[in-house]
């Protein structure tokens, strides 16, 4: 359920905000555009929404914009207090993709960059999760890195590594980063229909409605 790559949030919640604002060389290219990612995903949720991994509170913020009802999900300790301290009167529950608080019906579900923390069988485990929790005409919008086939995810791999960002290279490696095509698939075989949209080099957006 993507709760074994915590301790790497341990030691990054405190940085990474920097990292998003491009400080971080390895990263920029991961991290471009990024408020309009934020916002191409905010302004397409409506009604109830949940939003999953919301790290230090950046599409947060924006979702608080747009006046949706929000319920904040966050299996980190230390990103949870961070944005507890950002937004004092908002609620934040522990919990990540596939466990987290009973919730009634909700109309969307977002996230921005994390989906890419579950293994595939447990991305369609959370997609059947939301079936029945959306509303008749609910959503899934979620930013994250994604790879149109599993040769530009190699070749991105391979890329990093010549440009000396091992770190990035290392984490397209170990991370469950998916394709375009295995997204499509797992979204149709729960009971959704999708597009995509590509945002930067890396992220994709997901756009899914329940059928």
């Amino acid at each position: 359920m993507g709760r074994e790559f915590m301790h790497i949030f341990d030691e990054w919640a405190e940085s990474y905000n920097a990292t998003v604002q491009g400080h971080d060389e390895q990263y920029q290219a991961v991290f471009e555009s990024y408020d309009q990612i934020l916002s191409n995903v905010a302004e397409r949720a409506t009604g109830v929404t949940i939003e999953f991994g919301i790290g230090t509170g950046n599409l947060t913020e924006k979702l608080l914009q747009q006046e949706v009802d929000l319920i904040a999900i966050e299996p980190n300790k230390n990103m949870r207090q961070l944005a507890a301290n950002r937004f004092p009167a908002l609620t934040i529950h522990d919990g990540d993709f596939i466990k987290f608080p009973k919730v009634a019906k909700v109309d969307t579900v977002v996230s921005s960059y994390a989906f890419h923390h579950l293994t595939d069988d447990e991305k369609r485990r959370a997609f059947e999760l939301y079936t029945p929790l959306l509303s008749r005409n609910g959503q899934i919008v979620f930013a994250d890195t994604m790879f149109e086939n599993e040769k530009k995810h190699e070749d991105m791999i391979q890329q990093a590594k010549a440009k000396g960002h091992l770190a990035l290279a290392d984490d397209l490696s170990r991370e469950y980063y998916t394709t375009v095509p295995t997204m499509k698939r797992l979204l149709h075989e729960t009971g959704y229909q999708v597009q995509f949209e590509q945002l930067n080099d890396f992220v994709w957006l997901t756009h899914a409605k329940k059928i």
